[in-house]
């Protein structure tokens, strides 16, 4: 069976072109797409050639990961079921995470369509509620939900979440969400003043830490939780000074070979780390809730859009520097 497909031939070299994928199996749904959403951290990094598995860093020596087909999500619409799939039918408005592939060096691949997806990595879309663009991350915001949620709040908590990308901006939304009042650090203006007009979130122009300024007139109130999006330990050391006893360091940014933490350093204030990676799917099922009743926002931060076809355009705008790129999304309806 065919599809066209995103593939990133080699390091920094991608084609849009035609692939194999597996005859649909009985748990299967094949899924025609409408719109699949690039995460540029994730993407971006194997892109460059840094890792060669979600966690697992490239060793120089090491199994080159190219040929393969990027990305982890998108929304369509099921033209085709397997004899042992019932949660969706034909016709359903659908979200699908990892679509299968042959013939690259990972079986998997999100960027493809039609997309052969076994059943557990598909939800169906709530039929009332934002147009279906707004599921098209729905994997990413739910890594931003992951870091919201992971730390106890009691309404009031001081919540920084170190850097203003989208996995940030989700993070703020959910704790804001949960009670918490939350400031965002970031370097990108304009990403900043999404979390202001937004009102989840204060923004901090920089990851130099200016504790007035974080805590304003109220010096007896510290901080309970801090949510690490970007992999910066330097900016958390120095916002630990001004964390809680029993307070929470949610890291969710990829460290590489470079996430050594001090575990006795934390000792002292009893600082609890969470680590959350990946998905599950009864975050999934939670997040698409959450974006339906739409506390969790996402069409504002999408910045670009492209015909799938013209994705390698995409990632030259999105390896631009500056790049000017938050959410990018590739539309597959288009000719």
């Amino acid at each position: 069976m065919k599809a066209q497909a995103v593939v990133f031939e080699t390091k920094e070299a991608v084609t849009v072109r035609s692939v194999e994928v597996p005859e649909p199996g009985e748990r299967d749904v094949v899924i025609e797409v409408d719109y699949s959403w690039i995460s540029i951290g994730t993407e971006s990094s194997f892109f460059r050639g840094e890792r060669i598995a979600g966690e697992t860093p490239y060793k120089e020596g090491g199994p080159w990961p190219f040929p393969h087909v990027p990305g982890y999500q998108k929304v369509g619409r099921v033209i085709r079921t397997g004899a042992a799939v019932a949660h969706v039918q034909t016709g359903d408005r659908v979200f699908a995470s990892i679509s299968k592939v042959n013939g690259m060096y990972f079986d998997f691949g999100g960027h493809i369509n039609p997309a052969v997806t076994d059943s557990s990595q598909v939800w169906k879309l709530p039929e009332d509620g934002p147009d279906p663009i707004a599921y098209a991350g729905a994997v990413l915001t739910q890594v931003g939900y992951n870091c919201g949620m992971r730390a106890p709040i009691s309404k009031g908590d001081i919540a920084v979440v170190i850097g203003d990308g989208l996995v940030g901006q989700w993070s703020a939304q959910t704790l804001a969400h949960r009670g918490a009042e939350v400031f965002l650090l970031g370097h990108r203006e304009d990403r900043l003043k999404l979390a202001a007009a937004g009102g989840y979130a204060t923004p901090v122009n920089g990851h130099g830490i200016d504790s007035a300024r974080l805590l304003g007139q109220r010096a007896n109130r510290q901080l309970a939780v801090v949510v690490d999006t970007v992999g910066s330990l330097e900016t958390f050391r120095k916002l630990q000074p001004l964390m809680k006893h029993d307070s929470h360091l949610v890291s969710a940014g990829y460290l590489g070979e470079s996430g050594l933490i001090d575990i006795q350093a934390l000792r002292g204030q009893e600082i609890t780390l969470h680590t959350p990676s990946g998905w599950t799917a009864e975050r999934m099922t939670a997040t698409i809730a959450a974006i339906r009743e739409g506390w969790l926002s996402t069409v504002p931060l999408i910045t670009h859009r492209f015909p799938a076809a013209e994705a390698a355009a995409a990632w030259e705008v999105i390896t631009s520097k500056p790049s000017p790129c938050l959410g990018v999304v590739l539309d597959w309806r288009a000719p």
